[in-house]
């Protein structure tokens, strides 16, 4: 067997792969329906950890103020801000009744570490379901804590949601950015969906009080100061405890960063976080991403020498088919759809990224929080 002959075969076992990953674990959210909801208007507490946030909190706090809900407070954690924060929550407080505000000061344990923020935050909060977003989020309806709480029910403690970007015309960044996000939303919750829940976003995300002091908090990775909400989903979510949330009145919408570095900085904190979760995620994930890589790789090389070119170029169409399948449902289902058009260009550029970050992070470690 030739070296070109062990690339060939090699390229089909990978798309071959990747078809199957599509179709039977991806395909699990992309064709699935919303489960009719069930409306209980339950007492729910909306959390909202700030850490110099001023501006953020009065441009998107009264979004969450305003919702359409019976019964819910909002506790705002002021996480030792050294802004006008907390001068901006206590004039919303002033005027709204349902307000509790948690003011943590710096300890020197618990330096900069959001996880102690938020525990406080919980601690203090009266209600039973807890509804997690962030300071610079919007909810896109006036029925978003409607819509997430719906899922709660005697077996599910734990609600995974969408946490889109705002649109920015002709920037690539910005279509990169959300493109991740739509990559790693289809992923959550498509595992999630296949029973095999690994991650949720703070930006939306849902679950009891109970579940939370069950698992002692954040206690078994309280030292990895990121990771308030995937690691405590890695560790907390089974198949029968947790319920997905995406029907478009219950997205968050955030504000997403507009320069280079401040991004790789953000994905740094994330990536260096993901090497935390059970070791079955981090296979799948991997493997997920190596076939990724390969595909390209091998695609380029084989029609680089166009051998054996029909059979290759029909793989690349069979694969591609598939992708834009699944990825056209999903991205339909989350209001991203003019991100298709681009698809080939951001995922290889994406992969790209994400492997010069994975060496960066081996030589150095990334800054948490703020």
């Amino acid at each position: 067997m030739s070296v070109l002959d062990f690339v060939f075969y090699t390229f089909a076992v990978v798309v071959v792969l990747q078809v199957i990953t599509y179709l039977v674990v991806l395909g699990k959210f992309a064709y699935s329906k919303p489960k009719n909801k069930r409306l209980q208007n339950l007492p729910v507490s909306v959390i909202v950890c700030a850490k110099n946030e001023a501006q953020n909190l009065k441009t998107f706090l009264p979004s969450i103020i305003s919702q359409d809900y019976p019964e819910f407070e909002i506790v705002l954690i002021n996480d030792a801000s050294s802004d006008d924060t907390l001068e901006v929550m206590e004039d919303f407080k002033n005027l709204h009744s349902n307000i509790k505000i948690v003011d943590v000061k710096n300890n020197e344990a618990f330096w900069g570490n959001k996880k102690y923020a938020l525990t406080l935050g919980i601690k203090a909060s009266s209600h039973e379901y807890l509804l997690f977003t962030d300071a610079d989020c919007k909810p896109a309806s006036k029925h978003w804590i409607q819509e997430m709480t719906s899922h709660f029910n005697d077996k599910k403690s734990i609600v995974l949601g969408y946490g889109a970007y705002t649109k920015i015309k002709k920037s690539f960044l910005n279509k990169l950015i959300r493109f991740e996000t739509l990559a790693t939303a289809i992923n959550y919750f498509s595992f999630a969906k296949s029973g095999n829940p690994y991650m949720g976003v703070g930006r939306n995300l849902a679950y009891t009080k109970k579940e939370f002091f069950k698992a002692n908090g954040f206690i078994k990775h309280i030292k990895v100061r990121s990771g308030d909400d995937d690691l405590f989903v890695n560790q907390v979510a089974t198949k029968q405890n947790t319920a997905i949330c995406f029907t478009p009145d219950s997205f968050t919408e955030s504000a997403p960063k507009t320069k280079w570095t401040a991004w790789i900085r953000q994905k740094r904190r994330h990536i260096s976080t993901a090497k935390h979760y059970k070791f079955n995620h981090k296979l799948a994930l991997g493997l997920l991403y190596i076939c990724q890589v390969l595909f390209w790789i091998l695609a380029i090389s084989l029609s680089i020498t166009t051998f054996m070119w029909p059979f290759v170029v029909g793989l690349i169409v069979l694969r591609f088919a598939v992708q834009y399948s699944v990825y056209g449902a999903s991205a339909k289902k989350l209001n991203e759809k003019d991100l298709l058009a681009l698809l080939p260009l951001l995922e290889i550029f994406l992969i790209s990224v994400q492997l010069v970050i994975f060496i960066k992070n081996l030589t150095s470690k990334p800054n948490h929080w703020k």
